[in-house]
């Protein structure tokens, strides 16, 4: 595995076909192409992987948008707080029986859709949710214990399925309680992907404590056998070679894209450079 690309709007007229030309050993893309109920079909998937990409199906698990159909069954409850940065995005009870169907849902979505996999977002909410809800640590067990659902719920309908949440590597080392491994999480996964792993959105160095706890705890889960995918969220040429460079000598599979991943891009390009060419450069 060498290459990936991470994709969740903006499809080229709604296809696939961009990321299928592009040659990524490995996609992550929405469920849908328009975010709601337009679901990308087993055909669409298929055909992706007949060019030799392995394609995951991006979907979040402790929070939820509000333009996603499942939306208005989520009883007000259940809902925590929005989501920092994403106004249109609330936190979830994820540990609550009553969230489980909508996960299940998106499971059987995209085995339906012939996905090789899902990836996992908002992990997070653990450390996000307020603590008032439980302890930090034991709302950290009841997200590794979701994960580890969705990973048995999966693997019984597919053994072949991948299991790869984004972010919160600590789930793994457990470094914040007992500071071993957790073989419940890693037996889960088959990989993990990591946000800002030198570059934050955007071309701001990733120096802080919490980013090199990550670093650590990802290169712990690399240690363990597991596949890590990095992405960085940079817009200068310098930075973008940077990020590709460092995110391999830790043997990360490194990718780098602008924060609202609407746009496929091989290694070297810019957004700019691939699909604003004479328009002025997003902010």
């Amino acid at each position: 595995m060498k290459s990936w690309v991470y994709q969740l709007t903006k499809y080229q007229d709604g296809k696939l076909d961009q990321i299928a030309q592009a040659g990524f050993d490995l996609a992550v893309i929405d469920l849908t192409r328009d975010g709601n109920s337009d679901f990308f079909t087993h055909d669409e998937i298929g055909a992706l992987k007949q060019k030799g990409t392995i394609v995951l199906a991006y979907f979040e698990i402790g929070a939820i948008e509000n333009y996603r159909p499942e939306w208005k069954e989520i009883p007000e409850d259940l809902k925590v707080g929005i989501v920092k940065g994403w106004p249109k995005e609330r936190k979830v009870k994820f540990w609550d029986e009553r969230w489980w169907p909508v996960v299940r849902g998106r499971v059987d979505q995209a085995l339906k859709a012939g996905f090789d996999g899902a990836y996992l977002d908002m992990i997070t909410a653990y450390e996000e949710i307020p603590a008032k809800e439980m302890k930090r640590e034991e709302l950290a067990r009841k997200m590794v214990d979701l994960i580890s659902r969705v990973s048995s719920y999966a693997k019984s309908k597919n053994p072949q399925f991948k299991i790869v949440p984004q972010n919160s590597p600590e789930l793994y080392t457990w470094s914040y309680w007992e500071a071993k491994p957790n073989e419940k999480y890693i037996s889960a996964i088959d990989g993990i992907g990591v946000e800002d792993v030198f570059y934050l959105a955007h071309d701001k160095p990733a120096s802080a404590k919490w980013c090199q706890e990550n670093r650590d705890n990802a290169v712990a889960i690399k240690n363990a056998g597991k596949l890590v995918l990095g992405v960085d969220y940079a817009k200068t040429p310098a930075c973008i070679a940077d990020a590709y460079a460092k995110q391999r000598a830790i043997g990360f599979v490194p990718y780098v894209s602008v924060v609202q991943l609407d746009v496929v891009l091989r290694e070297g390009e810019t957004k700019k450079t691939r699909s604003e060419v004479g328009k002025p450069e997003e902010k």
